[in-house]
């Protein structure tokens, strides 16, 4: 198997596009056709469809496509291992952090600590929904997270690290004892879209309570859900971490919310890719971190 053509493979199915594909690679187009015909006729199958708008791969090249990516990352991580091999870990580390969660609060002292002990070590944090960052994971282009407990997903591991407390969030003056989920039905929510994880158990708890919650605005971005709360636009829910990480909660209402409603966090990696000796150091600094990190005021 040459790797080249897998890689060429990659490309092209990333950029839709021959013509492009060819660019971004410095090749001639003819040269990378070739390629692409070669992988074909190595499996006996079409690997994509070719239109005016661009190619596309057919079932056989999804399935192809998503083996190169595992044995590209794999090749990365071999030659990483032999480049870095009897010296302290470097290379490049990538983790993933769910929004709205505790991996705000975290995300300032993993940097801090990846560079004062492995300053040879690069790091890459990303903050995304869960699903985008299992499937990252499962394609081997990206190496752990910190992410609202997704539930089984083939490929991926999850160890369960913390459960914690959602609480209402909102502008100074609305009160500061325990708030219940009847009364919550009439506070204006501003809260992410139905694919997060803090969204899908605030409305179960009010589908428990046959109650609707009265969502306002849905906010996908920290910075405009800070402005908006401290504006007194409207209130979120959130983990006492998050809103602490992300909020001047000094100068809002902070409130329990009764019954309790609780999201679980799990640090996620791939269940078949091992961890390359820089990700394996990130790993382990960034476990104990979760571990060492205070839990949830009341």
């Amino acid at each position: 198997m040459d790797t080249r053509r897998l890689y060429s493979f990659v490309k092209v199915v990333d950029a839709g596009s021959i013509t492009r594909a060819a660019d971004i690679l410095h090749l001639a187009q003819p040269a990378l056709s070739q390629q692409i015909s070669a992988l074909e006729s190595q499996f006996k199958q079409q690997l994509l469809i070719r239109s005016k708008r661009g190619v596309a791969p057919t079932e056989a090249g999804r399935a192809l496509y998503r083996h190169a990516q595992l044995i590209l990352r794999q090749l990365e991580l071999a030659q990483a291992a032999v480049d870095v091999s009897g010296r302290a870990p470097a290379g490049s580390v990538s983790v993933g952090l769910a929004p709205y969660s505790t991996g705000a609060a975290l995300a300032l002292p993993l940097l801090r600590a990846v560079r004062e002990r492995y300053p040879d070590i690069l790091l890459h944090i990303n903050e995304n929904f869960g699903g985008v960052i299992s499937e990252a994971i499962m394609t081997g282009r990206m190496d752990m997270a910190f992410i609202y407990d997704a539930g089984p997903i083939r490929g991926v591991q999850f160890e369960p690290m913390r459960t914690e407390e959602l609480y209402l969030v909102s502008a100074p003056g609305v009160g500061s004892a325990d708030i219940s989920i009847a009364e919550l039905a009439d506070v204006g929510l501003l809260l992410p879209s139905r694919i997060h994880t803090i969204r899908q158990v605030v409305d179960a708890a009010f589908r428990q309570a046959s109650l609707e919650p009265k969502v306002v605005g849905e906010i996908e971005s920290v910075l405009t859900l800070v402005s908006a709360v401290s504006a007194g636009v409207g209130a979120t829910v959130l983990p006492w971490s998050a809103a602490e990480a992300i909020l001047d909660v000094r100068n809002l209402s902070i409130r329990r919310i009764d019954p309790v409603i609780e999201v679980k966090l799990s640090l996620c990696t791939s269940d078949h890719q091992p961890l390359s000796e820089p990700a394996l150091a990130v790993h382990d600094l960034f476990h104990d971190l979760i571990l060492d990190f205070g839990r949830p005021h009341s």
